[in-house]
């Protein structure tokens, strides 16, 4: 069955919004998942369909789930502190998530005794 024009128009401006969401260029987005840069300008315009495969390394990309992106699910509304926290993570090397997170941790396992000091 193939999707109504609608709802790859959708799809792409659901694609373009999470990029941009976590900040990243059409061109990054690319090299990460070993595409040509004009096939995201394609989809991202609603031009080009969306392979399964490809839809699912756009999800893992975007930390988004699939159901999200294609519209089955609503996104979950972020307080905007949080929001801006995750568009900057976005941008750090895999090292530095991985350092943000477990200061993150650290941060949540502290006892609420110790906060505000």
């Amino acid at each position: 069955m193939q999707p109504l024009p609608s709802e790859r128009v959708a799809l792409a401006d659901r694609l373009r919004e999470a990029r941009e969401y976590v900040g990243f260029s059409q061109d990054e987005v690319a090299k990460k998942l070993n595409i040509p840069r004009s096939a995201i300008s394609l989809i991202e315009s609603g031009q080009r369909r969306v392979e399964a495969l490809e839809l699912r390394a756009f999800a893992q990309l975007y930390q988004r789930s699939v159901g999200s992106l294609t519209g089955e699910v609503a996104p979950a509304e972020l307080p905007e502190d949080v929001a801006h926290l995750a568009r900057a993570a976005a941008k750090l090397t895999d090292t530095d998530r991985l350092e943000l997170r477990r200061f993150a941790e650290f941060l949540s396992s502290r006892s609420p005794a110790s906060e505000g000091k």
